[in-house]
């Protein structure tokens, strides 16, 4: 077994709805609205490279990976990264490209020891976590301090325009920068757009943190 694997510890029971769970299951199999690539240039990339800086060495978590699409891209820019991918739904986890170590579970009980990562993000998946509070707690938990997290999500003020499964959650600014700011030195967010030259129309913020 490798040496990073003996950090986890044992998988918890997940504490999401069962339904969630299957909906991520069976969604695994639609690759039009759940991609395994995603285009390297779209600003969601770009920006977690910006914030986490050169992650050759440095243990990465991709929170909520769905098929590990932005962790193929950070595979891809630091072959000598060590990153790990995370979902509930154990099809998803299938889609995740090859040498990314993957683990099924809750966001709100993450299986790994305290201070394991250098970085920790989530890419459109917080809302899905029922528990919101906790799941942020796990994220910052799992990063060492001196390490950075960033979270990409739906703007509460946009709820509406898009349709969304009952238990999905979208956010606005300064409740996650609260939330952030209880375990994290310094969070900022701000409106984002897939398209770095085009202007953000509000439905994607960003939320970036140093423990």
């Amino acid at each position: 077994m490798p040496a990073f694997w003996r950090r986890l510890r044992p998988r918890p029971k997940p504490t999401l709805l069962p339904e969630t769970i299957q909906h991520f299951n069976q969604a695994a199999a639609d690759e039009q609205h759940f991609p395994s690539t995603i285009d390297p240039r779209i600003y969601h990339v770009q920006l977690l490279l910006e914030h986490f800086g050169h992650l050759d060495g440095k243990r990465v978590l991709d929170v909520g990976c769905g098929k590990g699409r932005f962790a193929r891209v950070l595979q891809q820019h630091y072959p000598q990264s060590r990153l790990v991918a995370f979902d509930l739904a154990e099809a998803m986890l299938r889609y995740v490209p090859s040498g990314v170590p993957a683990c099924a579970g809750s966001m709100t009980a993450l299986p790994f020891l305290t201070a394991s990562f250098d970085c920790a993000y989530a890419t459109e998946s917080l809302e899905h976590a029922v528990d919101i509070e906790a799941a942020l707690a796990e994220m910052c938990r799992v990063v060492k301090p001196g390490g950075r997290i960033a979270i990409i999500d739906k703007n509460a003020e946009q709820w509406g325009k898009l349709k969304t499964p009952r238990w999905e959650k979208w956010f606005n600014r300064k409740q996650l920068e609260r939330a952030l700011a209880k375990y994290c030195t310094t969070v900022s967010s701000r409106e984002i757009s897939y398209w770095e030259d085009v202007a953000p129309d509000g439905l994607f913020l960003a939320w970036l943190a140093e423990k």
